[in-house]
């Protein structure tokens, strides 16, 4: 079947070049691999493509735009009814590609592989750059009428065949100033040619070249149609062959001339020379235009993990999905689900179900076509088996509060060896991931199969535990460390009249969760639209209200999913809408208007409760007072994580408390602490995006999470693909085996000459170049 493209809609109105792409891209993924094409200017059709099954893909094209057939593989065939613009055949690295018409400006420029058929002209700097790499087959262009001017310059390899027909009008069928700086490859031509630089040689044809052109020519005739010129075009007495002369033809032509080292000596540095007193060199040695060693003007080095992927940096809790992205390329499932665990020990509970995934708004995959899927590779960690610990120190920390944060610092300060301690107020460990998260976006079985996990891993736990200033006390003589993680569960209440007739939000959640099913009326105004918010709502809902309002002074702060589950409920958001008044007949705003209400409840936010620690180690804002390793500045060996410093998300409270834990464990063992340093992202323009191919947006659907190895760009770290060691002109990277299973890319000073390609190839940044000195 015969995919069909259009490059217009069907109203007549031309789509953009994005646009056609994506149509080719959907095709593919339908495995389809013939396309005939209507176009109107798109460019870069055809490449580069390939088939998921390795068959040819071929493609008839009507009025193609500039670049077609550019970066052509192997395996792609490109028919063009007609004439193409410039640049087609750019880059060629493996396409046929026919045009049955003239070809525009610099066709075949830079091709290193495959075959180009023009049945007319080809225009001004046409076969420029071409080059031949000897481990692939060499490009070749095939023009049956004549070139424009320039054409050929900087030649250094691949075959092309100037036929001359209905060019009895031209003095040369190469225009003007052709093949200056040709350095490889051969051009035959047929008929007269003008004005080719010395350093070329017009020679008669051998039997080597009759050869060629007999065999070549009736595949070429064919393929443009035009099999009629074959008997006139075998006449090879017409016939001529351009090569570049060897360096040592050149010399010897230019044998007149003094040599470089002569030139520099005689002309530079004696008396009378334009430097002449002022430098006093011999010239011995002088570096070429290429250089291996201590003459490249740069150097690359392979820069593996120097630099932090965006999704782990952005992460709160660092999580190197990149790294358990590789575990997973390399068949290791059981290293990469057990990763996450030394980061996190919420995976499946945070990171699949109610994490916001900043790490999905900084990923570089988004701006090929859709995020990693963060959410679908944190629930593979589910039933994940912990980390081993190291062995027991002694040393016994206590820790205030069983939230994600206390939870998250006592599971690292055991995988550390310690023994943590974790007291909680409550009847169960959780937090605000038990007591207000409703089912339905967080799964009972998710959360406890994870506590279960921080249990079984040696955490002691003693529920139903307050502390208040006496029992902190106590705590500080009992233990060698202590973690405040007892959050902010003080909901904020605006004082404007009325408000005792507020709702709590969390204290309605909590309600709810525990299963006391909460009474509200039929009409229900939520302040607070934030994601608190709309969980106050959809509980609404659940417990019978007709009609739930949420307003706030700003944006709503919600994911858009869990406002979207709202909306479809039929619930409203206002915003902006300040508060003037709360009394029996509802909520007045400022103003004027009167939204009625049998129930208001607040959801604006909590506050810490620390009265159980001195007033004098709070700061300005009633948070606890820390340094920049979050040990209280008052106190030393006590430290303060999530809610109790700072409002953030649950992931932000498991982040600190990763971060509290291995202070800590500095602070046990008598070291000075020292924060630690952010991680420097690594730049966007280290990154090879146009390596990947996009999917279909709107069709992309995940159904596994570990085919996500095929998407990742596993930004900063080495993906092991081996591109720059096959990409390296001069062969001069190697790849090492470490002793530890590790690996590492080097590049040899002998052999390498600086170009970059290395950097310029790698999908990942880790190739980078730096200034010799």
């Amino acid at each position: 079947m015969t995919a069909q493209i259009n490059g217009f809609t069907n109203s007549d109105v031309r789509i953009s070049t994005q646009e056609l792409l994506q149509q080719i891209y959907a095709a593919l993924d339908r495995g389809e691999t013939d396309f005939e094409m209507v176009t109107s200017g798109q460019h870069d059709i055809g490449g580069p493509l390939w088939s998921a099954d390795g068959k040819t893909l071929k493609f008839k094209v009507k009025n193609p735009g500039q670049r077609v057939g550019a970066f052509g593989l192997e395996g792609t065939q490109i028919i063009v009814e007609g004439s193409t613009p410039a640049d087609a055949g750019w880059l060629n690295a493996g396409a046929e590609l026919i045009i049955k018409g003239d070809s525009g400006d610099t066709t075949a420029h830079c091709a290193a592989s495959g075959k180009i058929f023009v049945a007319g002209r080809v225009g001004t700097r046409s076969g420029s750059l071409m080059k031949h790499d000897p481990a692939f087959p060499s490009p070749e262009l095939w023009v049956l009428k004549n070139t424009g001017s320039f054409a050929f310059e900087f030649m250094g390899g691949g075959t092309a065949i100037i036929c001359g027909i209905d060019c009895d009008q031209y003095d040369s069928i190469l225009g003007d100033r052709s093949c200056m700086g040709m350095v490889g490859g051969t051009i035959y031509v047929r008929g007269p040619v003008k004005n080719l630089p010395d350093d070329v040689w017009l020679l008669d044809l051998n039997a080597a070249d009759i050869n060629f052109l007999t065999a070549g020519l009736p595949i070429f005739l064919d393929h443009i149609e035009r099999q009629q010129y074959l008997e006139f075009l075998t006449d090879f007495s017409q016939w001529h062959k351009i090569s570049a002369k060897s360096e040592d033809e050149r010399r010897l032509r230019k044998n007149m001339r003094p040599t470089m080292h002569e030139f520099r000596l005689g002309k530079w540095v004696d008396e009378g020379g334009i430097f002449g007193g002022l430098i006093n060199d011999d010239y011995t040695h002088v570096a070429g235009l290429v250089n291996i060693g201590a003459d490249r003007l740069k150097v690359p080095h392979w820069q593996n993990k120097a630099f932090c992927a965006p999704c782990e940096a952005s992460c709160p809790s660092a999580i190197p999905t990149q790294d358990r992205i590789n575990l997973l390329r390399q068949g290791k499932y059981k290293e990469a689900v057990e990763l996450v665990l030394n980061y996190s020990p919420f995976p499946a509970s945070v990171c699949g179900e109610v994490c916001p995934n900043p790490c999905m708004d900084a990923c570089t995959r988004q701006f090929i076509d859709l995020p990693i899927s963060m959410p679908e590779l944190g629930k593979l960690s589910l039933e994940a088996k912990s980390p081993q610990p190291k062995a027991d120190s002694g040393k016994k920390i206590a820790v205030i509060g069983g939230g994600p944060g206390g939870l998250s610092a006592a599971w690292q300060l055991r995988l550390l060896g310690h023994e943590p301690t974790v007291i909680e107020a409550d009847t169960e460990v959780g937090g605000k991931l038990r007591q207000v998260i409703p089912t339905d976006r967080l799964p009972a079985n998710s959360l406890t199969t994870e506590i279960d996990r921080i249990k079984k891993l040696g955490v002691k736990i003693k529920t139903n535990t307050a502390v208040d200033a006496d029992s902190f006390k106590q705590l500080q003589s009992d233990y060698d460390a202590i973690v405040i993680a007892s959050g902010a569960h003080t909901p904020v209440v605006i004082p404007f009249p009325g408000h005792e007739r507020l709702v709590k939000g969390l204290e309605f959640l909590k309600q709810f969760n525990s299963g006391d099913k909460p009474t509200v009326g039929e009409n229900v105004v939520v302040i607070g639209a934030g994601n608190a918010g709309m969980d106050v709502c959809l509980g609404a809902y659940a417990m019978g209200a007709k009609q739930v309002t949420a307003i706030d002074i700003q944006r709503p702060a919600a994911f858009q999913k869990e406002i979207d589950h709202f909306e479809r409920l039929g619930g409203k958001i206002e915003w902006p809408v300040f508060t003037d008044k709360v009394d029996a007949q509802g909520l007045h705003t400022k103003d004027g208007r009167l939204l009625a209400a049998d129930t208001i409840i607040i959801s604006i936010g909590e506050r810490p409760d620390l009265s159980y620690i001195p007033s004098e180690w709070l700061d300005e804002r009633g948070m606890a007072a820390v340094d920049d390793c979050g040990q209280l500045t008052h106190a030393a060996g006590v430290f303060a994580i999530g809610d109790t410093i700072k409002p953030g998300l649950l992931t932000h409270a498991i982040g600190h408390g990763h971060d509290a834990a291995d202070y800590i464990d500095s602070y046990l063992q008598g070291d000075k602490l020292v924060a630690k340093p952010k991680p420097i992202t690594i730049p966007a323009e280290n990154l090879s995006r146009e390596l990947f191919r996009p999917h279909n947006r709107s069709r992309f659907n995940l159904t596994d999470a570990t085919k996500e190895t095929n998407r990742c760009l596993s930004c900063g770290t080495c993906r092991d693909c081996s591109m720059c060691l096959e990409a390296c002109p001069e062969g001069a990277i190697h790849r090492d085996e470490k002793e530890d299973g590790g690996f590492e890319y080097v590049s040899d000073e002998q052999y390498c000459i600086g170009c970059g390609i290395c950097a310029g190839i790698c999908p990942c940044g880790i190739w980078g170049m730096e200034q010799m000195v």
